[in-house]
């Protein structure tokens, strides 16, 4: 890929990310919207334009308002009004932030003059970045030994972070604990969100959902009757200490005849799947396995066809019709610049529907298990598909000529690739970053639909705001994904990773608004996503490690290759210590801490209010009565009670 196709995959994704922002900024500020982009507030009953509001001139002009509020939002306050799950979602982006930012540093200062004037023989490769690239580096030249030193720093500093950050993960869960369950955080009600309902009519609505409630809890027994037992149940404790102890023993001599476990929270419970066999479990992960990798083999097709579009060079020897392009100036930079990343992105946003579809089948009794599975199965399509599959398949359509004449050298042309794809990747990063933050926050989808409804089946009725739960399944992934990218180039191309510390500021801005204007938190796990993440970057960074060895190897480097393994053994060895150090406080609730809650509890005297409100909130949604109270948070919204307990 040309200068010239990388300056007009920019210009564009830049231009699109600057209109999208300035039409959201404009719609954000007009009251019609406010069901689209302030859905969270309005069911908080909150007025999200109380005075003083701007004047009409004012809201029609373009604004960076919604900037400045997202980065006065401090941790605590995230912590407080939305959970721990949501600000370690926020702190991966600020990770994503203090990494390469130092990284970027270093790269530009101390990596890039390094390669620009490694090598006195100009690239013969058409590739704009491998001037800028540690392929520009002659081979067997000291100069090697700088990347090492940074490829040290750059992992030990990695390491640093995820190590900061575990442990005020863990500590944070902790407080958590306490505070949320010294709190009676829990209860039982089914509610009925009312933040458009009219006070005349709402008498004699009530009183149909009454009866209309009696006779779905009549019919529901009856059936309940009828069937078997279930093969699992909630057991109430008088105290945490009883139930901790409980939870982490073995009940029976096999293991499997009797399975213990602390209650996820009430909100989380999929009280559909509570039925489906332990032992079945096996079986429907197997086979979303089998589906998983038929999944992937089928988007190979159209990844290597992107690779094509992106290798324009080579595609028109071998099908010169394509030179058609350069008849219209500037056409061939934008299908070879901006289209492949474009089209690539296109094709995988259907991928996290697809996964957390295929997590429904499961058979997991928990909410965030189902998207914790998602997460990890997006994330290795992710990587095997857009990072593996885009390397090999563009440097072999790039090499293919040349490897039919020299089959000998067709290894050390693949080992290549991670440089020769440098140019693609960034303008993945640019597409994915710009356009794709850009479109979460402006919402195109909601505003087409919320156009579609009120002149169609809800004509006349009142504007209900959209709620909707926080996606980690549909963004995690991809966020890892880019963060194991930059991870990969820190070393090998440090051009890209300005653009890193671009994606994240967005990115961080973006989620910060969403979380506080539009996404609710529909249940707690009290920051169980941290390992996931942690499981990620650890991978990223064994993935660059790899890639240096081999990279050390190509530049007839092999004392460099051979003093990186030590260092991707230290990296396992602090993923293995922090299996051990952190983990099982992500996993399980200490004895030590349970002893201390209850203390606190008997000094207040609410042990039995707990126990009370604990065999409320863990009852089976037909038997729970009828509210019609309107929660003073948006932590109960979506309350997992509210879910039938059988089809």
């Amino acid at each position: 890929m040309k200068a010239e196709s990388l300056l007009v995959s920019a210009a564009i994704n830049i231009g699109l990310a600057i209109l999208i922002l300035s039409l959201f900024s404009i719609l954000k500020n007009q009251p019609f919207y406010a069901s689209v982009y302030y859905a969270r507030r309005l069911h908080l009953r909150q007025n999200p334009f109380a005075p003083p509001r701007p004047s009409a001139l004012h809201r029609l002009l373009p604004s960076v308002d919604w900037i400045r509020r997202a980065v006065r939002v401090s941790e605590d306050e995230i912590f407080e009004t939305h959970g721990l799950d949501v600000l370690v979602f926020i702190r991966f982006f600020k990770f994503g932030i203090n990494f390469f930012v130092v990284c970027s540093l270093i790269g530009m200062v101390v990596l890039l003059p390094l390669n620009y004037t490694g090598s006195s023989v100009k690239p013969k490769s058409y590739h704009s970045m491998d001037a800028f690239a540690i392929s520009n580096i002659s081979s067997g030249s000291n100069r090697l030994w700088v990347h090492f030193s940074v490829l040290c720093f750059v992992s030990c500093y990695a390491l640093y972070l995820l190590y900061k950050n575990k442990a005020k993960s863990a500590a944070k869960r902790i407080e958590d604990l306490k505070v949320k369950q010294s709190t009676n955080k829990c209860s039982g009600k089914s509610f009925l969100s009312g933040a458009y309902r009219k006070k005349d009519k709402i008498e004699k609505l009530e009183e149909k959902l009454q009866e209309l409630h009696c006779k779905i809890r009549h019919v529901r027994r009856e059936m309940m009757l009828q069937e078997k037992e279930l093969p699992v149940a909630f057991v109430t404790f008088k105290s945490r200490w009883g139930a901790v102890i409980a939870a982490q023993s073995q009940q029976h001599s096999n293991p499997l005849l009797w399975i213990t476990e602390m209650a996820p929270e009430p909100r989380d419970v999929l009280w559909r799947n509570l039925a489906t066999p332990y032992r079945i479990l096996p079986i429907y992960e197997i086979g979303i396995l089998v589906a998983v990798v038929f999944l992937t083999l089928f988007f190979a097709i159209p990844v290597t066809a992107v690779q094509g579009i992106a290798k324009y060079e080579r595609l028109s020897k071998w099908f010169p019709p394509v030179k058609a392009l350069e008849l219209i100036p500037g056409l061939k930079s934008v299908v070879t610049g901006y289209l492949p990343s474009a089209i690539l992105n296109g094709f995988i946003y259907i991928i996290p529907f697809a996964m957390i579809g295929l997590s429904r089948l499961a058979g997991y009794i928990t909410r965030s298990k189902k998207e914790m599975k998602a997460c990890k199965m997006v994330f290795y399509f992710l990587v095997a598909n857009v990072f593996f599959l885009s390397l090999l398949s563009g440097s072999l359509l790039d090499q293919i000529g040349q490897s039919f004449s020299q089959p000998k050298n067709i290894p050390s042309r693949l080992a290549s690739a991670v440089s020769a794809q440098a140019d693609f990747f960034m303008t993945y990063i640019l597409t994915n970053g710009l356009s794709g933050f850009s479109l979460e926050i402006l919402q195109p989808g909601l505003l087409i639909w919320d156009a579609i409804k009120p002149s169609t089946w809800d004509r006349g009725k009142e504007r209900n705001p959209y709620l909707y739960s926080l996606p980690y399944y549909r963004i995690i992934p991809f966020v890892a994904l880019c963060t194991l990218i930059g991870i990969v180039y820190a070393v090998v191309s440090p051009l890209l990773l300005p653009f890193l510390v671009g994606y994240f500021l967005l990115g961080y801005v973006v989620v910060t608004n969403q979380i506080e204007d539009v996404y609710i938190t529909s249940y707690e796990t009290h920051g169980q996503f941290w390992p996931c993440i942690h499981h990620y970057i650890i991978v990223a960074l064994v993935i660059m490690q790899i890639t240096m060895i081999g990279l050390f190897g190509l530049k007839s480097k092999p004392s460099a290759s051979f003093a990186t393994i030590p260092l991707m053994i230290l990296t396992l060895l602090f993923n293995e210590y922090c299996k051990i150090r952190f983990y099982p406080s992500f996993r399980h609730l200490s004895v030590q801490d349970a002893t201390t809650n209850d203390e606190l509890d008997q000094k207040d005297g609410v042990m039995e209010e707990n126990v009370r409100n604990a065999l409320d909130a863990y009852s089976p949604p037909c038997l729970l009565p009828m509210g019609f109270e309107v929660p003073e948070s948006g932590s109960m919204a979506l309350s997992g009670s509210t879910q039938p307990l059988l089809p």
